[in-house]
C-alpha cells in the first residue's frame, strides 16, 4: 500500500466521482481509478460501488476508511515535523570559540552575522580547543573557531586560516624582566609561573608544557583576567597571546627564541554537508580584516611545538 493510493482513495470518498477526485488529487483519471483497483486487490475487495452516477463507499471501504484516515494524517504529520526540523536546522548555526581568543576579536563578527543573516540562529559556546574539537567530531557544534598545532594536519578537518597571533610574556613594570625589549623562553627557566590552564601550548605536546621550561608554578587558571591580575600583583609571569595581553598593571614582552606563535582557524568536520549558516559564516570571515598577522599557513605555528 502506497501513499499516494491513500489519498486517492480520500479524495474519492470525499468527491464520490472519479473525475472530481482526479481533478483534486491533480492526476489523471486513468491514473487514479488504477490506483484505486490496486489497493482493492491488496484489500480483498471493492472499495467504491459504481452505479453510474452514483457512487458509493462500499461496506469494506466503510471498514477502512477510519485506519486510511489516521495513515495518511500520521504520515502526513510526520513530513511536516521532518521538514519543520530540517528547516530548523539550516537556520542554526551552532559555533563554538577558542576561550582564550581576545572577545575584542569577535565584537565585529557576531555584529555581522546578526545584522547580515538576522534569519540564523546563532548558539555560541566557549571552550578550551582541544575539547571544542572533540565536540566538533562528535557533531554538537557545526562549526569551530580556535587553534592547536599541527590543526591542518588531521585529515578529518576542514580549515581555514583568519589570524596569526604570537605569545608574550606578561610581568608587572617592576619586573626585571621588563626592562627587556624581549625574553628568550630560556630566560623563564626558575622564575615562579602564572598558568594559563587553557592554552592550547601548555597541554599534551605543546611546548610551553615541556619540563625545564618554566620554574614553579604559583597560580593556575583558565580566566586570562586572572593571570593578568596575579602578574600586576607581582606573583609571577605569565604567557599569552599577544591579543589577551591588555592591562594597565602589566607589561607584555615579545617571546623570542623560539618565538612562537598560533594560527587561529574556523574549522569544520570534512565530508559534513554544509549549512546556510556556515556558508554565511565563512562568508563573514573572509571579509573581515582581522587584528594580528594575515595567516598564511593553515597550520598553528610555533617552533618545535
Amino acid at each position: 500500500m502506497e501513499l499516494h493510493q491513500i489519498r486517492y482513495f480520500l479524495a474519492l470518498c470525499d468527491e464520490l466521482n472519479f473525475t472530481r477526485a482526479a481533478e483534486r488529487c491533480s492526476v489523471a483519471q486513468s491514473s487514479l481509478t488504477r490506483a484505486i483497483k490496486a489497493l482493492e486487490q491488496e484489500l480483498g475487495g471493492a472499495l467504491f460501488h459504481r452505479e453510474r452516477a452514483n457512487t458509493h463507499l462500499s461496506k469494506l471501504g466503510h471498514k477502512v476508511k477510519p485506519f486510511l484516515d489516521q495513515a495518511y494524517i500520521h504520515v502526513e504529520g510526520a513530513r511536516r515535523q521532518a521538514h519543520d526540523f530540517m528547516r530548523a536546522q539550516a537556520a542554526t548555526l551552532r559555533l563554538g570559540l577558542m576561550s582564550t581568543i581576545a572577545p575584542a576579536q569577535m565584537l565585529e563578527l557576531v555584529a555581522a552575522l546578526r545584522t547580515d543573516h538576522p534569519g540564523i540562529a546563532l548558539q555560541i559556546a566557549d571552550n578550551a580547543a582541544l575539547a571544542l574539537q572533540e565536540q566538533l567530531l562528535a557533531g554538537e557544534l557545526d562549526v569551530a573557531i580556535y587553534a592547536l598545532p599541527a590543526l591542518a594536519a588531521d585529515e578529518r578537518l576542514n580549515v581555514l586560516p583568519l589570524y596569526r597571533e604570537p605569545f608574550v610574556v606578561v610581568v608587572k613594570p617592576a619586573h626585571r624582566f621588563a626592562r627587556r625589549d624581549a625574553i628568550r623562553l630560556a630566560d623563564l627557566a626558575g622564575e615562579p609561573y602564572l598558568r594559563r590552564t587553557h592554552c592550547e601550548l601548555t597541554t599534551g605536546d605543546g611546548i610551553l608544557a615541556r619540563p625545564g621550561v618554566h620554574g614553579p608554578t604559583v597560580y593556575r587558571s583558565d580566566r586570562d583576567d586572572g593571570i593578568l591580575a596575579m602578574a600586576a600583583a607581582g606573583l609571577g609571569y605569565g604567557v599569552m597571546p599577544a591579543l589577551s595581553a591588555a592591562h594597565p598593571g602589566v607589561v607584555a614582552l615579545p617571546l623570542i627564541e623560539p618565538g612562537i606563535a598560533r594560527d587561529v582557524a574556523l574549522v569544520t568536520v570534512r565530508g559534513r554537508p554544509d549549512s546556510p549558516g556556515i556558508g554565511a559564516l565563512v562568508h563573514e570571515v573572509s571579509r573581515l580584516r582581522w587584528t594580528g598577522a594575515r595567516s598564511l599557513t593553515p597550520v598553528l605555528a610555533a617552533a618545535d611545538a
